[in-house]
């Protein structure tokens, strides 16, 4: 108990509950745009390009939460474009792009010999996040939040039905654009939290877990948030008196909360 009295004044666990809470609160919302639009491999593409970001990172020396937003950016692009030009069916585009730069990022760091704690990679890295990190997150948090406030009504329109929301004047190509980049950002800052192989988790599981008890849109997303924020406490709290590591730890919170949910009455 005293050992765990001491984190409680340490800096690095309340950066570290932040940082968590900040990407839990503006994933709830466009993880239910991923449930609804069934996004989530879009998600799985994004992080597996990830990689790729860091290395650009560490060979142009800046940030890799700055270079991975940046990358997973094109990337969102560059499937807005391939969508418009290619007869391939969209999952089939996603499958092409998420092994290709999983790929690439793997060459790109074996060419240029940059050593890379792939496991921190994969799997997050919540408790080494720094004040610097921190100000990246929430600055994007911001961002995010403020594109959700203004363009909700445009995006439900365009998640209902996008022929309909397109004929009522809904700028629907730049709406799919928008909700794509707000996927990038939030998968670049999402990294550092539960790592590449789980930041689709942490985007689906609360949101699928905030269905059965929503009759609104509204109700849903701010309940998605409430779990993921629910699931960052809990795992934190876990990883802290287990020695768990924490990404893992929030998504399996989340993951039992989901559960939970299915036993009791909406």
């Amino acid at each position: 108990m005293a050992q765990f009295g001491e984190l409680l004044h340490s800096q690095f666990l309340w950066y570290a509950l932040a940082a968590g809470l900040l990407v839990a609160l503006v994933s709830g919302p466009l993880g239910c745009f991923a449930v609804w639009r069934r996004m989530a491999y879009f998600g799985d593409t994004l992080a597996h390009s990830a990689l790729l970001g860091v290395t650009l990172g560490f060979v142009l020396q800046v940030m890799p939460t700055l270079a991975v937003g940046a990358t997973c950016c094109v990337l969102a692009l560059l499937l807005v474009y391939l969508q418009r030009h290619q007869k391939l069916a969209v999952d089939t585009l996603l499958g092409i792009l998420s092994h290709s730069m999983l790929a690439l990022g793997i060459v790109t760091v074996s060419l240029f010999k940059i050593k890379v704690d792939l496991l921190s990679l994969l799997l997050g890295d919540l408790l080494a996040v720094s004040g610097r990190d921190l100000v990246l997150m929430l600055a994007a948090a911001a961002l995010i939040a403020a594109l959700l406030y203004f363009l909700w009504e445009k995006l439900l329109s365009f998640t209902l039905h996008e022929e309909l929301a397109a004929v009522e004047g809904v700028p629907v190509e730049k709406i799919r654009l928008a909700l794509m980049l707000m996927l990038a950002l939030l998968i670049a800052i999402a990294m550092k939290v539960v790592g590449v192989l789980l930041i689709t988790a942490l985007l689906i599981i609360p949101a699928a877990a905030a269905r059965k008890f929503s009759n609104t849109p509204e109700r849903m997303a701010g309940l998605a948030s409430a779990i993921g924020c629910a699931a960052v406490v809990l795992g934190l709290l876990a990883s802290i008196l287990w020695d768990t590591p924490a990404g893992p730890s929030i998504v399996l919170a989340a993951g039992m909360i989901f559960l939970g949910c299915q036993f009791r009455k909406a």
